[in-house]
């Protein structure tokens, strides 16, 4: 089995291409061609249910804990929604800042509820204080 294995690598080595010599040039994109494909790993999965860690920041009382429909009340309609398995990202935006609510189910086959909430500035990305933003975006 292992010379077996010894005898591939040389084969393998030759699917593999080397660059001309000189400075890297990116690929050129054509109009209308589609993105390379990117590289996807996937998460091992886990056996039995994980429950969430659950964010405790003062001034996040009335979003951490709540639904999706709870969410929307309170900010209107979120501008994102990313749904990954039985987890729910959710985004809020307006002129202060951008919102972002991370829902879990906190037990098996649960509803997902807001567990963590991450805020910034629309304009350069920088970190926000988070219950700030949730009061700027309450509708």
């Amino acid at each position: 089995m292992r010379k077996s294995v010894l005898f591939l690598l040389p084969l393998l080595g030759a699917c593999t291409t080397v660059p001309a010599s000189g400075p890297s040039v990116p690929p050129v994109s054509r109009p209308g061609a589609s993105p390379p494909p990117q590289e996807v790993r996937v998460a091992p999965s886990t056996q039995g249910f994980r429950a969430p860690r659950v964010m405790n920041v003062p001034g996040l009382e009335g979003v951490i804990g709540s639904n999706e429909t709870a969410l929307a009340n309170l900010f209107g309609p979120p501008r994102l929604s990313v749904t990954e398995g039985d987890a729910k990202k959710l985004q809020f935006t307006g002129e202060a800042c951008v919102l972002d609510v991370y829902l879990y189910p906190l037990e098996p086959r649960g509803e997902p509820s807001a567990t963590y909430v991450d805020a910034r500035r629309a304009s350069d990305g920088l970190d926000v204080d988070r219950a700030a933003c949730v009061a700027a975006l309450k509708r």
